[in-house]
């Protein structure tokens, strides 16, 4: 057994412990902590299986934008339940808890394991259209020319949950901003790493959503860091949660799927049809619409964990 392959027995041996301990972890902060660890090491192994494209996605969306969503909601949980009784589930749900996650696991198995007819990937015909589309990434050319429609109508699902989001207001809150998500000072450890960090991270953004047409990354990625980024410093309290009725926040929101859906429209006069991509002006028209797709992304995600409005609007906002 070479040192390699040890290596990825002691991964898969941490990554297993890992979620053990997250599922065990009666603290609901603790648990949303120990996912976040477990997204990081996931992407080491996505990493190892040559897939930097997913292990990117991982880090960001899966580890990063999901783990601060569990560790805000464990935060306010924790709240509720200091201020409240007990709420503590009952033995029986307890029980209909485990079964449930039993019954789940028996049928992703059942799936996994059972032998099935695979089906052609579109990699390989990505790769030998790459000079049709002017990609060098096969993903992102999977992406953009042969699941086009899946790729805009993901950011249409994030507009959706945005508007769930801000539809939990109270009527007097509507168009205000949202409360701030930590009370403490900003002078602090976080406090120093927001004024650090943010420089760095919104360079590594942009140049992960720019090397996406030919390398490992895309808007979703680019769009993630980017988001983390600004909501690092909303946590902070150094920048105010936007308003709602802020007339730009609510244009970037839905200028990437607008620009998707202007450039697919093209392809009516231009090439074959929606979301066809006419060759020699493919590559600018999806790097025209990853680019709008990274600031909708951006501003999209962060408003997921900020939460709805809570404050009422005193006069007219400003930008």
């Amino acid at each position: 057994m070479s040192l390699i392959d040890t290596l990825d027995i002691a991964l898969a041996l941490v990554v297993l412990s890992v979620a053990g301990w997250t599922i065990a972890a009666r603290d609901s902060f603790a648990a949303a902590v120990g996912y976040v660890a477990y997204g990081l090491l996931l992407s080491l192994v996505w990493l190892r299986l040559s897939a930097p494209d997913v292990a990117l996605t991982e880090a960001a969306i899966g580890s990063g934008v999901t783990g601060v969503l569990l560790m805000t909601a464990a935060v306010r949980l924790r709240r509720t339940s200091q201020s409240g009784a007990d709420a503590s589930p009952r033995t029986a749900t307890r029980i209909a808890a485990g079964l449930l996650c039993l019954v789940v696991t028996g049928a992703l198995a059942a799936v996994i394991l059972a032998p099935v007819d695979i089906a052609a990937s579109l990699a390989p015909a990505a790769a030998g259209h790459l000079a049709s589309t002017g990609l060098g990434n096969p993903v992102t050319a999977v992406l953009m020319a042969y699941r086009a429609f899946d790729t805009m109508l993901e950011k249409g699902v994030l507009i959706m949950a945005v508007i769930a989001v801000w539809s939990l207001a109270d009527d007097r809150a509507w168009g205000g901003r949202a409360g701030p998500l930590s009370q403490g000072p900003s002078d602090g450890a976080l406090g120093l790493l927001t004024r650090l960090l943010p420089p760095i991270g919104i360079v590594v953004g942009i140049h992960i959503a720019w090397v996406g047409a030919d390398q490992p990354g895309g808007a979703f990625q680019g769009g993630a860091l980017l988001a983390a980024m600004g909501l690092l410093v909303v946590m902070t309290g150094l920048v105010k949660a936007p308003a709602v009725a802020n007339r730009w926040l609510r244009i970037v929101i839905v200028a990437g799927p607008a620009t998707f859906i202007l450039a697919g429209s093209l392809g009516f006069a231009i090439a074959a049809g929606f979301l066809a991509w006419p060759e020699g002006w493919a590559k600018p028209l999806i790097l025209l619409v990853e680019a709008f797709m990274v600031l909708s992304i951006a501003a999209t995600l962060p408003l997921l964990v900020i939460g709805p409005p809570q404050r009422p609007p005193a006069g007219r906002d400003t930008p």
